[in-house]
């Protein structure tokens, strides 16, 4: 019995990112990203261009979009790939001004979340006074509290358009089971106009489990089905991290041959 009207295709859920939109990619580093949301993405006819792409941590999904020419800007507090070094397109495009790196740290992402989802216009906290973070971003501004007389840096609201995240398992209803190593994915629930989730498998009724949390409907706009959706990063408890296909990204980044391990990562 299907309740929800959530469950799509994969190309459907692909068409809901638009050129200039405002693109959340959930997970962790190099665990349980969405991989087969963005390999669906660079299929379509025409690919998104001029994303800005927010994330905790930028990972290899998004060294991807960079490289596809899909990214006009990025807002993270870590880009890379963790133990396999640098993201290489990432490094590229911003050694050569290719985008524009929006400064973040994990205070001024968590405080510019808040409110947005608090449908204010900014977020006081005392994060980054006394630094030159400021000076790296204009339209950070201090303010003063009513109460005490104290400055403090107002955070601006950071908008998101659709937000992305892998999980373990859907049932009929429209609920998503991920694990526990969630990074701000349920703050990106609450955050994005469009939240899509892939999931490894649909199934009639999810059991809650020590390992995990369920985001319940309707936090999730669309579900798709998607099994191996996170490789070649981990989906715990389901299969590991591919270390083997890392080495293999870096290595054909490194020796100037991104398109073809493109063309080969959309072909699989």
């Amino acid at each position: 019995m299907k309740i929800a009207n959530t469950l799509v295709p994969i190309d459907e859920a692909a068409a809901a990112v638009q050129d200039g939109g405002a693109l959340a990619l959930g997970g962790m580093t190099v665990y349980r990203r969405p991989l087969g949301f963005v390999r669906a993405l660079l299929q379509r006819d025409a690919p998104p261009r001029e994303l800005t792409l927010l994330s905790f941590t930028g990972g290899i999904e998004s060294d991807l979009l960079v490289g596809a020419g899909c990214v006009a800007a990025v807002r993270s507090a870590y880009f890379g790939l963790e133990s396999f070094g640098l993201a290489p397109m990432f490094t590229q495009f911003a050694q050569s001004r290719r985008i524009r790196i929006i400064e973040e740290t994990e205070a001024s992402i968590v405080m510019g979340m808040r409110a947005q989802i608090s449908g204010v216009g900014f977020m006081p906290s005392r994060a980054w006074l006394g630094t030159d973070l400021p000076a790296l971003r204009p339209d950070v501004r201090t303010v003063t509290d009513p109460y005490s007389g104290e400055e403090l840096i107002a955070f601006p609201a950071i908008p998101c358009d659709v937000a992305v995240l892998h999980g373990l398992a859907a049932d009929r209803h429209g609920n998503v089971l991920i694990n526990n190593n969630r990074g701000i994915d349920l703050e990106l629930v609450y955050l994005a106009d469009t939240v899509i989730a892939t999931v490894e498998r649909i199934v009639d009724k999810l059991e809650r489990s020590a390992d995990g949390i369920i985001i319940p409907y309707p936090g999730c706009s669309m579900i798709a089905e998607l099994p191996g959706g996170a490789a070649p990063t981990s989906c715990y408890p389901l299969y590991p991290l591919d270390g083997e296909a890392f080495l293999q990204y870096t290595e054909a980044c490194n020796a100037g041959n991104f398109d073809g391990f493109l063309r080969g990562f959309l072909q699989s």
